[in-house]
């Protein structure tokens, strides 16, 4: 129109200075301005065609016009603050006027003809540029250089034109890189970027060299925070950095100019871009930038290489003419993958996962092993969550063998190995470590690594979690080790000495030993301390796994080559051993070294996951400890009560330079006695592994031990001050004493038969509860050396003391716990105070919960359980205060996970103890109501932390059945005063974040690898998952014996508190839909009524027939009712003379059967099972036959399919039975009957016939055979389209061994069939499921960025017909466009689209449930739209079968989706019969749908905004079919 307009003023005047002149007066509105430039871009047109207006006058015309108007005014605006003080109309109005200025200047430079006028523009606007001045007058600036720049003569005005190009970068450049909000200086230097630079690099030349230079000239690399400025001003230079694909060139222009992709700084700056940048903007310039690049590269096909600034390493970039398809596959697929990462979101990969293989593949391959050395360091340098190191080390454990890594890599991966140790999440850590040693093994190069380095790698690994020995992955490191022991950097220091055969592997493990096993320096200073761990459990390691390779060659030939490797291994050790007893001069750091390779030794040589008894290292080991059992047993004796912990007295020689650090040793000893406590239970285990006996060296030791240890601690209380050294050696007395009541407490054969209490006990019982340690007096205390690593604060060495006197005291009261009375006063003078009088002891308690750090309160808690039993009755108030207290700490402790769970146990035990629970019961007092508060919190911190429900349920179900030999006879009267418990966890199980489930799935993949993942073997399976808690309760409630009063009294009460809470649940105004936390606990309440259905009898039917038939009335889900009709079925099958109150549930009004007939229809469809036992059959199939012809003539399609399904079994059964009274009826049913079977054509109703007679329900249930446990909580849950969370496979229930097997009840299938059943695709189906999908699928053809894929199965409907009369009815024009909208979530979204389909009259459109009409929200947009408008509901799961049926018809299915092979929408011409699928709100079509478009088609878009509103989308593309359908009919019709 413009255009127009100037050619109209033109025209009318001969003169165009006239015109000119006329618009450069008044005001300078951007109206004005942009009218003057459209009238000199029309003469300047003129001018080129060679018909101008005044051809003469025109130059000084257009010279007049810059000087005497648009140079003023851009003066004026460059003064001018960018809008004040209010930033909205003023500033937009200003640039406005100087976009136009702009361009009118440029015309008026070309009409004057020469490059005078633009130099002189030019130079005054970087005059301005240069000033830095305000930011007004920087963007007025920019504009005149953008406009004049390109009037300049690169030779002429070479020098100009390089001093505006390096202006121009200067202030491209100063741009704030982190993305923020743009300010006036932002908005000046994207100015520059984007418009003055790209209009320089037209001018090629100096202009283009500068800014390269430029840019060159930066140094370094930017960071992450600069990258920003340097991708925008290379992004806009694009065209001349990296030339357009196809574009006219001159060889020789294209020689002199640069080129961006042999320049090392340009690749590190779009790395930079790719993998730093923080925003998304800057990241989509750097893959612009690499695209082109790669287009470039591929037209111009010449060989093409940039390597690293520093000369080595492996290219940057390059690129051969040969591996040209293989390259652009590479970097297609590199490209795609980032944009599709931009999601965010956890479900965007799976599409492109085969893609992301075939990436790392090539790269592997073309850069051998430095690409896989910078992926690993790359990982190193960022913190990881738990699942993302997981599946990065199982990748990289994948790899395929090679020599690839060296040294530097080894360390790398030791790097990764600490990232894996920060996250909770104990086997996801345990299986990151196994794939991280199995990277090691598969990818290092033996050759470039020495023994040395792969000792100090493996000892990063936790044997507790992965490394553990006996486990597949111990064996295949040993298989390993034994395959390149020859092929190691060899050590120059090795030595083969002795050896049976010398190899590199059984060298370097003695030289380990022996280097271990020299004397250590003089214990001066700092060695006063005890030493590290590290390198005994590094040499402990080493040499079990060189006895296991050695195993692994004599495994058929010599026996006793093992025997012979481990003897020469350990002789250093032994010999020391040996000594122990007798060399009082051995060096102190030489005897805990030895203690320490020796416990260590005994650790790592248990086999993880098999027994002990056949490994014939163990026993040769324990061989060799026992021994030298005698020499440490008595060293350890004479250490712990010969005062030599305080005094080194076999040092005589050194007494005076021992004196300088002696309060510092007294110190460090209380390390020491823990080294030797636990070097004494070690050996006492040994000796119960072969078999205790009377006089071994241990027996000699424990009395004497436990003597001198009373004595010490009895000589130190005199009052006296106390010193450090008395304290200390109390510390240690107390922990050798705990050390001894453990052992005895173990060692049946080391308690006495009697008893009495002898002066042990009486010492124990009379010692002062919670009696801490005074501290000593301040000058020894300063005297003390500079604290290490290995000295304890005081107060933990008081906390040690304290938690030491409680495991005294619970090995008391656990002996004598007969002799506690129920209250106190009944003893004058107790023997056993401790003992005898409880109340006191269990306020000692308390105090001490107050006293004790949480990780060492687990005795106080084990003497509770004891003292509260016992004390329920008689100090309630003061068991209650217990109890609260005890919550608390372990409501403190959730957070913490090494020592939550084995307080958690311990606290379990003593406040749910059965006898605390039946006193409780009994006295219905506070206690009562606290264990029940308690319940409630612990169900209640279940929902956040999960396992913590499941400790509760087993430990009381285990309580109340387990315990006994018979289990029918075990009394649940106690039980039923809280099967709220049990009701809680037959429903419990709640619905998870999408990363909390994420984590328990991974979880659970692990746990399914099996011992092919070494951690499942090592690391105890815990069974914390929800589902447990649910098995524990059923496997309890099949426990039960209907026949036992008490059992059936508890599985009655519960049964009526599982129908309570189904009402409750139906009734409640929470939002009821499929999977939602409503639905799921309908279905496992209904569920563990199917479990203890057995235990019913007709009695307590009586008392709840009602409420199971009312809750068939209810309009349930699918899943729920499967459940209800399978057990109104067990139930009539078993007690018939419930069938008349069956019949009266068909009478109810036809309103209120609506939703429920269909279920008691179901009912009927197996008569013959719940006929099975009536012997005579006949009144029962009349009354149904009546029944069922009634609901035949229902004006319902659905119910009459049912009645149909249900009839033609009722028929069968009158024939078999030969029913005379309906002889007369034969042929009409018959006729009926065949009819239905046999109706011509493959429309609607006869596909559903098939379909609801093919369902699983109706063609392969069977009520009694498939009664299982695997029927009830896998495949129905399955079938019924539940989501996978409530699938329970039956390995569980058989791995979850804490209460056993019911041998009586039938756990497997028959053979029905039922479990290769797919879930059936009637409409009755809620939701699809996806049980068949495979995870490992191919390369998808076409991928959109960001997707998640769906479930699949529907049915199908005669839409064709539906339409066309539709439309007729409404008299409208017959469109062939379907809408498919059954993705969409939003009401909103919906109405408008329906709102949309039916002004543009499009044939129907579809939606995942009609229930939305129902929405007000839709209402509000759809505006009665939907009256009008054909509706067809398809859910989600049913729209590949839907589109593959609209395929058949001739429909061309459309995708309204950016995809990586998408058509512009511009582009393409819409068929007449189309269909148009459009995506959900947030994650787009599914991967598996776009595989079913015949075609994908994008919006073109100019923003950065990457999609529209879904109802927008479909409202263009509704308008182009309709706009293109419009113009063809227009033609047909002309």
């Amino acid at each position: 129109m413009e255009w127009v307009l100037a050619e109209a003023l033109l025209s009318q005047s001969r003169d165009p200075r006239v015109l000119l002149g006329a618009l450069c007066r008044g005001e300078a509105s951007a109206e004005r301005v942009e009218t003057l430039c459209f009238l000199l871009q029309r003469l300047e047109d003129e001018e080129a065609r060679g018909g101008g207006r005044g051809a003469g006058a025109l130059p000084e015309a257009a010279r007049e016009v810059a000087a005497g108007y648009l140079v003023p005014l851009l003066r004026g605006l460059r003064g001018r603050p960018a809008g004040g003080s209010d930033p909205g109309p003023p500033a937009r109005h200003r640039r406005r006027v100087l976009r136009a200025a702009g361009a009118a200047l440029r015309s008026c430079a070309r009409l004057a003809g020469g490059s005078q006028l633009a130099a002189a523009l030019a130079e005054e606007a970087l005059r301005d540029l240069l000033a830095g001045g305000p930011a007004p007058g920087a963007e007025a600036a920019v504009e005149v250089l953008a406009a004049v720049g390109p009037c300049l003569r690169p030779r002429e005005d070479g020098p100009l034109l390089e001093r505006v190009a390096q202006a121009a970068l200067a202030l491209a450049l100063a741009a704030d890189g982190d993305g923020g909000e743009a300010g006036p200086a932002e908005d000046a230097a994207a100015l520059a970027a984007g418009r003055l630079l790209p209009a320089l690099g037209q001018c090629g030349g100096a202009a283009l060299r500068a800014v390269w230079d430029g840019l060159g000239a930066a140094g370094a690399p930017p960071g992450p925070g600069r990258v920003g400025p340097q991708l925008l001003v290379l992004s806009a230079l694009a065209e001349r950095l990296l030339p357009e694909p196809g574009a006219d060139r001159d060889p020789r222009t294209r020689e002199e100019g640069p080129d961006a992709r042999r320049c090392w700084r340009f690749w590190r700056t779009v790395q930079a871009g790719l993998a730093q940048a923080q925003d998304a903007l800057t990241r989509k310039r750097a893959r612009y930038l690499l695209q082109r690049a790669v287009e470039v590269s591929a037209e111009l096909g010449a060989r093409c290489a940039c390597g690293p600034q520093e000369g080595n390493g492996p290219s940057l970039f390059w690129w051969s003419e040969k591996k040209k398809d293989e390259l652009l596959k590479f970097w297609e697929n590199y490209i795609l993958i980032m944009e599709t990462l931009e999601g965010n979101q956890i479900h965007v990969i799976k599409p492109v996962l085969p893609k992301l293989n075939s990436l790392f593949e090539y790269a592997v391959s073309e850069e051998n092993g430095s690409f896989l050395l910078k992926c690993i360091q790359k990982m190193s340098s960022r913190h990881w969550c738990a699942i993302p190191i997981l599946f990065l080390s199982k990748a990289l454990a994948n790899v395929p063998r090679c020599k690839a890594l060296g040294i530097e890599a080894l360390l790398a991966l030791r790097d990764v190995l600490q990232c894996t140790m920060i996250t909770h999440q104990i086997l996801l850590r345990g299986a990151a470590q196994c794939y991280l040693l199995q990277t090691a093994m598969n990818l290092v190069d033996v050759e470039k690594v020495s023994l040395s380095d792969i000792s100090t790698f493996l000892m990063c690994l936790r044997q507790e979690e992965s490394l553990g020995r006996g486990t597949s992955l111990w064996t295949e490191l040993c298989d390993w080790l034994r395959v390149n022991e020859n092929c190691f950097r060899r050590a120059s220091d090795c030595s083969c000495v002795g050896l049976p055969e010398t190899s590199s592997l059984n060298a370097y493990v003695k030289n380990l030993v022996q280097e271990y096993m020299k004397s250590p320096a003089l214990e001066t200073g700092e060695n006063c301390f005890m030493p590290d761990w590290f390198e005994a459990k590094l040499v402990a390691m080493m040499v079990l796994l060189a006895v296991d390779v050695e195993g692994m060659k004599s495994q058929y030939s010599e026996k006793r080559r093992t025997q012979n490797v481990l003897r020469i291994f350990l002789d250093p050790l032994l010999e020391s051993l040996m000594k122990l007893g007798t060399n009082a001069y051995m060096p102190l750091l030489k005897t805990d070294r030895c203690l320490q390779l020796l416990v260590k030794l005994l650790h790592t040589c248990m086999l993880k996951g098999s027994s002990t008894q056949d490994d014939e290292v163990f026993t040769l080991l324990q061989n060799f400890v026992m021994s030298t059992a005698e020499s440490i047993s008595e060293f350890i004796l004479r250490r712990l009560t010969m005062n030599e912990l305080s005094r080194n007295t076999h040092l005589s020689t050194f007494e005076s330079l021992m004196s300088k650090c002696e309060n510092t040793k007294k110190v460090s000893d209380l390390d020491r006695c823990h080294l030797y406590l636990m070097v004494l239970t070690e050996l006492i285990n040994l000796h119960l592994k072969v078999g205790w006996k009377r006089g071994n060296p241990i027996w000699r030791v424990i009395s004497p031990l436990k003597n001198a240890s009373i004595r010490h601690l009895q000589e130190m209380d005199h009052g006296q001050e106390p010193t450090l050294g008395t304290q200390v050696q109390r510390v240690i007395s107390m922990a050798a004493l705990a050390t001894v009541c453990e052992a005895t407490d173990r060692t049946p054969e080391l308690q006495l038969g009697s008893l009495e209490a002898g002066p042990t006990e009486r010492f124990l019982s009379a010692l002062p509860l919670n009696h801490t340690l005074q501290k000593p007096h301040a000058e020894e205390e300063s005297s003390l050396c500079e604290e290490s690593s290995s000295s304890q604060g005081w107060g933990k060495i008081v906390a040690q003391y304290v938690h030491d006197q409680w495991v005294c005291l619970s090995f008391l009261l656990k002996k004598y716990h007969t002799l506690i009375p129920t209250s106190e006063g009944e003893i004058l003078e107790p023997i056993l105070p401790a003992v005898q009088m409880p109340v006191r002891t269990l306020q000692a308690a308390l105090e001490a919960l107050t006293v004790l750090p949480s990780d060492q309160v687990l005795p106080v808690f084990h003497c509770m359980k004891i003292l509260v039993p016992k004390l329920l009755t008689s100090s309630e108030s003061l068991c209650v205060e217990s109890f609260d207290m005890a919550w608390k700490i372990i409501s403190a402790l959730s957070n913490t996970q090494l020592i939550f769970w084995s307080n958690l146990k311990a606290f379990v035990q003593f406040v749910f103890d059965t006898k605390v629970l039946t006193t409780a019961a009994k006295i219905k007092g506070q206690a009562y109501f606290k264990i029940k508060e308690i319940m409630y919190k612990i169900i209640e911190m279940s929902a956040i932390k999960t396992g913590v429900f499941n400790t509760l349920i087993s430990y009381c179900c285990k309580s109340w059945i387990v315990s006994a030999s018979n289990v029918s006879q075990v009394s649940l009267s106690t039980a039923k005063n809280y099967s709220e418990l049990v009701l809680e966890a037959c429903i419990f199980g709640t619905v998870f974040r999408r990363d909390q489930r994420l984590i328990q799935d991974v979880q659970t993949y692990i746990e399914n690898l099996g011992h092919d993942c070494a951690a499942n073997t090592v690391i105890e399976n815990t069974k914390r998952e929800d589902h447990y808690v649910r098995i524990c309760a059923v496997k309890f409630l099949c426990l039960l014996d209907g026949s036992n009063m008490s059992h059936k009294l508890f599985v009655e009460d519960l049964a009526i508190k599982l129908l309570d809470k189904d009402e409750l649940v139906s009734k409640s105004r929470t939002r009821y839909y499929v999977n939602s936390q409503q639905h799921r606990v309908k279905n496992r309440i209904w569920q563990a009524l199917l479990v203890i259905f057995p235990r019913f009898d007709q009695n307590f039917l009586n008392r709840i027939i009602d409420k199971i038939f009312r809750a068939g009335f209810i309009n349930n889900h699918a899943s729920i009712k499967y459940f209800i009709e399978w057990i109104i079925i067990l139930i009539l099958h078993k007690f018939p003379q419930f069938l008349p109150k069956f019949w009266d549930c068909f009478s109810y009004g036809e309103e209120n059967l609506k939703t429920s007939i269909c279920t008691f229809l179901s009912v009927l469809s197996h008569l013959d099972i719940i006929t099975q036992n009536v012997p005579e059959k006949k009144p029962i199939l009349k009354q149904a036959f009546i029944i069922v012809l009634q609901w035949c003539l229902s004006h319902n399609f659905s119910i009459r399919l049912y009645a149909l399904v249900a009839l033609k079994k009722i028929w069968s059964m009158c024939k078999t039975w030969h029913v005379e009274e309906f002889d007369a009826l034969t042929s009409v049913i018959e006729s009926s009957l065949s009819q239905v079977e046999n109706m011509p054509g493959a429309g609607n109703a006869k596909k559903n016939w098939q379909r609801i007679q093919e369902h699983f329900f109706f063609e392969t249930f069977h009520p009694l055979k498939d009664y299982c446990l695997e029927t009830i909580f896998y495949i129905l849950p399955r079938l019924s389209g539940l989501v996978e969370d409530e699938w329970i496979a039956i390995g569980k229930f058989t791995r979850f061994m804490d209460i056993p097997l019911d041998s009586g009840f039938q756990w497997y299938l028959s053979p029905t069939q039922l479990c290769e059943r797919k879930p059936g695709d009637w409409a009755q189906q809620d939701i699809g499921s996806n049980s068949g999908e495979a995870d490992d699928q191919s390369e998808w053809t076409d991928v959109q960025k960001k997707i998640i894929p769906w479930k699949n199965n529907v049915p199908d409907l005669d839409l064709e017909l539906v339409f066309q009369d539709r439309v007729a009815k409404l008299g409208k024009s017959i469109s062939r466009l379907i809408v498919v909208a059954s993705l969409i979530d939003k009401p909103t979204n919906l109405g408008g689209l329906c709102r949309t389909c039916e002004v543009f009259g499009a044939s129907a459109l579809t939606v995942g449930s009609l229930q939305c009409t129902r929405d007000k929200q839709f209402q509000c947009l759809s505006v009665s739209a939907e009256q009008w408008l054909p509706l067809v509901e398809v859910r989600p799961p049913q729209l590949i079968d839907f589109l593959q049926q609209k395929k058949a018809e001739g429909y061309t299915v459309i995708g309204v989706e950016q995809t990586a092979r998408s058509v512009d929408l511009t582009q393409y011409s819409f068929p007449e019969r189309s269909l148009l699928l459009l995506g959900n709100e947030r994650e787009g079509i599914p991967a598996n749908l776009i595989q079913q478009l015949d075609v994908c088609v994008e919006i073109p878009q100019q923003g950065i905004i990457r999609s529209l509103n879904v109802h927008v989308s479909g409202a263009l593309l509704i308008w182009e079919y309709t706009r293109q359908q419009l113009l063809k009919r227009g033609d047909t019709e002309s």
